[in-house]
């Protein structure tokens, strides 16, 4: 007697998904039972993915007007300058890096339990193809064995008992046994058409989650290298490469809200199935199966009997019957008749074989062991492969708030690049802390000096307008007046008989006290000159 079924209880997401209104492309309700073959209910599906796309429409849309207004927006160029308002710019950053980190192991764990789900589905389905393959061999195995093997042996003893009536009879009894179990074997459901469907799903199913689940990986992979690069270029201020990054961005968002799309069609039409999935296959095996054979599987109750008892009683009962005309043979027929015996003990054998496999055939036509892969293909589907989308459908609602959020923030990071370039552009170009002059120095020398020697001439005033002697002597000063320059300037002996305009030196911050020491020090180099006559 079958045991008591394993019942099937659909978790709450599923009842939750299935309760999801189901709406045409014009609005109208659709009834929510899975049936794929339906034209409406397929536009219920896509009516999802519409959603998903008109989402994308507004995401767009609002990211759109936020960059023409915050590019269009002119602030205070003293104040902008003065305190850069980069702290927002960071904590936007960080806040998007923070989202994309979550969604990427959000999503790796959904892609992980649908993977496991449509594997376990696979298996199952695997299984129980195997099953089917198994009955179909046995039934006909026990076809050619009762149809050609027994019936050759049967020929050759009736020529050798040709002149004994009884035996001859004996060995018709035999044959109408033979009969009555290639009847009942012939009544048994052929599995071919089942086996080859199931064959044809695993394969379809195997290949689609292979490259769904490659996407996935991909799609993980590409979110992180854009977010990272992201905050790379704008802690490194690089234009360029901010600039390519949030275009990347932009197209991440896309397929975000593409894969939310397909996950939410998925998601809901998968639960519709496992709401009500025997109704849904009891329909769709009725040319192949009858409704009695597809509900023993599907139930497996006690409650129910076996469709194949009476043929399986029938094919123990004829084979035993046999068994016992061979071994009345084989204690009687055969010291009359010597050369039957190899024929009686090859249908001994062969009855015998018979029977193991009517075992087999009764064990594999059981509704348990089918029962166990329906409901494993179930809790697979069901169960990890609804909850794995769901926690996709997640991954793409957090991607796509952190890219909104980088794109957003790179206006913002743009402006404040170009607000820290004209602050180094208003900075004095002989300060050693300007980047932009010491690029001008390192690529241009002549021009950084000359650049400096405006520089200092515009903070001298009047002394760029003395026109140097044409001729100069060599100063006669004592050592010690120069040594007291030296220590003036510093001490460097390299400024000790270079003039101080020509220096390239930035200009010193004037006092009292230093004007009347450089007002000295001019004055005694103003009388060791000799100026022509």
């Amino acid at each position: 007697m079958p045991a008591a079924r394993v019942e099937y209880i659909a978790p709450w997401w599923v009842v939750w998904l299935h309760s999801v209104p189901h709406l045409g492309l014009r609005l109208q309700r659709v009834d929510s039972t899975f049936s794929p073959g339906d034209e409406t209910y397929q536009e219920s599906l896509l009516f999802l993915g519409v959603l998903a796309a008109v989402g994308l429409g507004l995401n767009l849309i609002f990211l759109a007007v936020y960059l023409v207004c915050t590019c269009c927006c002119r602030r205070d160029h003293t104040a902008q300058t003065k305190q850069p308002k980069s702290c927002c710019v960071t904590w936007t950053a960080v806040v998007a890096g923070l989202l994309c980190c979550a969604a990427v192991g959000v999503g790796f764990y959904g892609n992980s339990e649908t993977n496991d789900g449509v594997h376990q589905l696979i298996y199952s389905l695997d299984n129980a193809n195997h099953t089917f393959s198994g009955i179909d061999e046995l039934v006909s195995g026990n076809t050619q064995k009762m149809k050609v093997d027994l019936e050759r042996h049967l020929a050759r003893l009736s020529e050798i008992f040709a002149a004994r009536g009884d035996y001859i009879q004996t060995l018709k009894f035999m044959q109408q046994m033979a009969g009555n179990v290639v009847n009942q074997l012939s009544g048994l459901p052929v599995w071919r058409e089942v086996t080859t469907q199931l064959t044809e799903l695993s394969h379809q199913t195997a290949y689609v989650e292979h490259y769904r689940w490659l996407f996935y990986l991909l799609l993980f992979i590409l979110d992180l290298v854009i977010c990272l690069v992201t905050c790379l270029g704008l802690a490194r201020r690089s234009k360029c490469l901010l600039a390519s990054m949030l275009c990347c961005g932009v197209l991440t968002l896309i397929l975000s809200w593409a894969s939310l799309a397909a996950d939410s069609a998925a998601a809901v039409g998968t639960s519709d199935f496992c709401m009500a999935p025997d109704i849904y296959i009891l329909n769709n095996t009725r040319s192949q199966l009858s409704s009695e054979v597809t509900r023993y599987y599907l139930q497996c109750s006690q409650s129910l009997s076996s469709p194949f008892q009476q043929s399986l009683t029938v094919f123990q009962r004829s084979l035993t019957t046999m068994q016992i005309q061979v071994v009345g043979l084989l204690q009687f027929a055969v010291p009359l008749f010597p050369t039957a015996e190899k024929d009686l003990l090859g249908i001994q054998i062969l009855l015998n074989s018979s029977e193991t496999s009517l075992h087999q055939l009764t064990a594999m036509l059981d509704c348990r062991g089918l029962h166990k892969d329906y409901l494993d293909a179930l809790t697979g589907i069901c169960y990890d492969g609804i909850e794995g989308l769901l926690f996709l459908g997640l991954f793409s609602i957090l991607a796509a708030m952190a890219f909104s959020t980088l794109t957003c923030a790179g206006p913002q990071a743009w402006k404040h690049f170009i607000s820290r370039d004209r602050d180094y552009d208003d900075i004095d170009d002989d300060d050693p802390f300007n980047p932009q002059a010491r690029r001008i120095a390192a690529h241009n020398p002549m021009r950084g000096q000359l650049h400096s020697f405006c520089s200092y001439s515009s903070g001298l005033g009047s002394q760029c307008s003395l026109q140097p002697p044409p001729t100069q002597t060599i100063s006669n000063a004592p050592v010690s007046e120069y040594m007291n320059q030296a220590i003036l300037f510093g001490g460097n002996p390299r400024y000790e008989n270079v003039p101080l305009i020509g220096r390239g030196s930035p200009p010193p911050t004037y006092s009292p006290s230093m004007r009347a020491t450089y007002m000295s020090v001019a004055d005694e180099h103003l009388r060791h000159y000799e100026f022509p006559s």
